[in-house]
């Protein structure tokens, strides 16, 4: 019986071992972590990271044909954390270009406000006679404007504001001018940011103030203070300066200085000399010349014919940036030294900028401002100081009017062209092109919603303009995700 059981117990290990040899189980009774491990199946990839795939991006374009002997550096910088997200050479010295016009527009707002305008009046002295015969002098009193008669950002032509003079002057009964037509600089009270600019002894008169002399070598003992500092010209008096002995603003009943030694803004000339031209070809005659009165200690009593004002600084700086238009930039950079030194020179106004820049804590370490547009090669800025420009720019009152200054990818001024995919309307920056350089800096909004700065400037790249722009696209595309 026993031999019989041990016969039948074999029999059953065998039909056992045959049947798992031929495979008769089903795989699901074995546990689930045996077809994990099968080597026929791999385990699921992990996703990368934006910044992982920024990062990456990097990597490959410093090996690319377009970037691969050039001198780039690259930051993406997050304003809240005021950390940098991912960075390339970002404290490289490099040429700018036109995003050089970002520390000279944002200076100019920061000094004159964005609602600033110029102004060009146009006065008579004298009398007008029943024969409407002026008997006495045309005056054109301008303050500078960039903009003028140039059709920019709004602006009129000079045919267009000589219209609106000759209307003005026709409407005053005036027929003939028995004198001359006298063209001044001046600085006008409208503006309720404006300070006079230093260097200079103001005489008040009227709706402006006219230059009369230097403040070097001046006498302090004439100088008085002003009571109310918060708007100096309320008070009734006569010589207005910044006193170079206690760096405020003082008045004089008198002036016994020297004249002029810094540049004025040139008067308006040009548009002088073709009122005249018309008003003769339109039989209305003036027996006078032209003539430019650079300083005036005893102006003759005016009345005030009619006015031209430019558009706002806001309106000149979106289109100086919408655009990248140099002449204006340099306008406006020249107008920044004379409003706040006195002196409408290049090297007065790339001492305004670096100063505010100093006083807003600008990295200057790597930076030389040499002019307002950006077109001079000795130009250098790191991508990490613009970045943290434009962060501390978002904390300005004038922020909102800046950033919708900026060309928008896909969409405006010179950024419509790129970006045409990914990006579109989420690229808010100033382009820069020269031989060989191609830079962009600005603000990037992100699919999740956060602002993010960058700045990317290129040097000395390889190939064609088109295909260096090809670059920045994909380097900034996966940052969208960030």
């Amino acid at each position: 019986m026993i031999r019989l059981k041990n016969i039948l117990v074999s029999t059953a290990f065998a039909i056992s071992a045959f049947a798992f040899g031929q495979g008769t189980f089903a795989s699901s009774n074995y546990p689930q972590s045996y077809e994990t491990h099968s080597s026929n199946i791999s385990a699921p990839e992990k996703l990368m990271s934006a910044k992982e795939l920024v990062d990456i991006k990097i990597n490959s374009l410093m090996n690319d044909p377009v970037l691969r002997n050039a001198n780039w550096g690259f930051v993406i910088y997050d304003p809240k954390t005021k950390k940098v997200v991912s960075s390339y050479n970002e404290n490289a010295s490099l040429v700018p270009a036109s995003t050089t016009k970002l520390l000279t527009t944002e200076t100019a707002m920061n000094l004159l406000g964005e609602k600033f305008r110029w102004n060009t009046q146009l006065e008579h002295s004298g009398t007008i006679d029943a024969d409407g015969v002026l008997q006495g002098n045309l005056y054109i009193v301008g303050s500078g404007d960039p903009s003028l008669g140039t059709n920019k950002a709004g602006a009129s032509s000079y045919s267009a504001i000589i219209a609106d003079f000759m209307s003005a002057i026709s409407q005053k009964g005036i027929k003939k001018v028995n004198g001359d037509i006298i063209i001044q600089t001046a600085v006008f009270k409208m503006n309720k940011m404006q300070s006079l600019p230093a260097n200079i002894v103001w005489l008040e008169n009227g709706s402006y103030y006219l230059p009369v002399g230097s403040t070097y070598e001046i006498n302090p003992q004439n100088e008085k203070l002003i009571a109310k500092q918060v708007n100096p010209f309320a008070e009734n008096k006569n010589f207005y300066y910044i006193s170079p002995y206690i760096n405020q603003m003082v008045y004089a009943d008198k002036f016994n200085g020297s004249g002029l030694t810094t540049k004025l803004p040139d008067a308006p000339a040009y548009l002088a000399n073709n009122l005249k031209a018309t008003m003769i070809k339109r039989g209305l005659p003036v027996t006078g010349s032209v003539v430019s009165k650079t300083t005036d200690l005893n102006p003759e009593k005016r009345e005030t014919i009619t006015n031209y004002q430019s558009p706002t600084l806001s309106e000149i700086i979106y289109y100086t940036n919408q655009r990248s238009d140099n002449s204006l930039a340099e306008a406006t950079l020249r107008m920044v030294g004379f409003q706040k030194n006195g002196d409408q020179t290049l090297e007065s106004g790339r001492k305004v900028v670096v100063d505010h820049l100093k006083e807003i804590s600008f990295d200057t370490n790597g930076l030389n401002y040499m002019d307002g547009s950006g077109l001079s090669r000795s130009n250098l800025v790191t991508p990490i100081s613009q970045a943290k420009f434009l962060t501390n720019l978002m904390n300005e009152k004038y922020y909102k009017t800046y950033f919708e200054s900026l060309p928008i990818g896909g969409q405006t001024g010179t950024l419509k062209r790129m970006f045409l995919g990914n990006g579109n309307g989420q690229i808010f920056a100033k382009t820069g092109t020269l031989n060989k350089v191609k830079t962009l800096a600005g603000y990037l909004k992100t699919y999740s919603g956060k602002t993010l700065v960058f700045s990317l400037l290129i040097n000395n790249y390889a190939g064609s303009v088109d295909q260096v722009k090809s670059r920045m696209e994909q380097l900034l595309e996966p940052a969208l995700n960030l």
